[in-house]
């Protein structure tokens, strides 16, 4: 699944800023939200996704197509607006089923629904990256803390999995016969005297003559 991300859309409804004001701010801004992404999206996620800003005030020299930390980055030169390279990333993709555009606005969602690709609000799809983030921290303490929960999460199983080393080490384990249970010795029979110290009737349980008893 490919995702194209509306970039500056996306920073607005979401709110994120970059630390500090005046000059620089916007590519702060630009920053935070691209590490976001990459601290949200899992790897093959990232390397599947594009995020267009417009080119007004991208970093001087810099390449139309760059990379972030596995993610795509594209700055709108040469075209009026971010929206119009997105609509041609759009009417580009070899598999438009299988893509997500997320952005807020009108014109890109419907160049979407055109192509049978999927829109997304930006408030909808960042609300869905911060309920993963938590569940993911909420995965990742538990973890830590040696308490799985119960019942178990299919993240939880696959993790477990892993560290048995596979299904198939697990279920070996599972069927391994459990070991025999020795029978503790009686409190005060031969505890503190070796075995081969002890007299020949040490451990007969019956009295000297009993055998003559039960024959008469």
């Amino acid at each position: 699944m490919s995702v194209l991300i509306d970039g500056y859309n996306l920073m607005n409804v979401a709110g994120i800023v970059g630390r500090g004001i005046g000059p620089g701010a916007l590519a702060r801004s630009r920053l935070a939200l691209l590490n976001f992404l990459a601290e949200s999206l899992d790897p093959r996620e990232i390397a599947a996704t594009t995020v267009v800003f417009d080119a007004a005030e991208a970093p001087p020299g810099l390449p139309r197509v760059t990379h972030h930390r596995g993610l795509t980055v594209r700055f709108a030169s040469q075209y009026p607006d971010a929206d119009s390279l997105i609509e041609e990333l759009i009417d580009q993709s070899t598999a438009p089923r299988r893509l997500t555009v997320v952005s807020s606005d009108h014109r890109l969602q419907r160049a979407a629904r055109r192509r049978r690709a999927k829109p997304m609000d930006c408030d909808a799809w960042y609300a869905g990256m911060i309920a993963r983030r938590r569940r993911r921290q909420s995965h990742e303490n538990r973890v830590a803390a040696g308490k799985p929960p119960v019942p178990l999460l299919a993240e939880d199983v696959a993790y477990w999995l892993r560290q048995f080393g596979g299904e198939a080490a697990l279920q070996d384990l599972l069927r391994e016969p459990l070991p025999a249970k020795t029978p503790e010795t009686p409190p005060g029979h031969g505890e503190d005297l070796p075995h081969e110290d002890l007299p020949d009737d040490a451990y007969n349980p019956f009295p000297p003559g009993y055998g003559e008893d039960v024959e008469e």
